[in-house]
């Protein structure tokens, strides 16, 4: 299984993760952040996430992180 970290106050909402996450889990937040826009953020069961990376790869301000949780964490 896998963590999607998003690092609210560096994302400027451009939504390139949005557009490559295979499975549909990011979307944008209804809150803004401090630069005044609505950043990205995980939604949906931790499990569907296959940790492929495309989010955090493609993020031109690298505020998206992936981590494998491994079991007992």
């Amino acid at each position: 299984m896998f963590a999607v970290k998003i690092d609210r106050e560096l994302c400027k909402s451009c939504e390139l993760c949005i557009e490559f996450c295979p499975r549909d889990l990011l979307k944008l937040d209804a809150e803004l952040n401090k630069r005044g826009v609505h950043p990205a953020r995980f939604e949906g069961p931790q499990e569907r996430c296959t940790g492929c990376g495309n989010c955090a790869t493609i993020c031109p301000d690298a505020a998206i992180e992936i981590e494998e949780i491994t079991q007992g964490e």
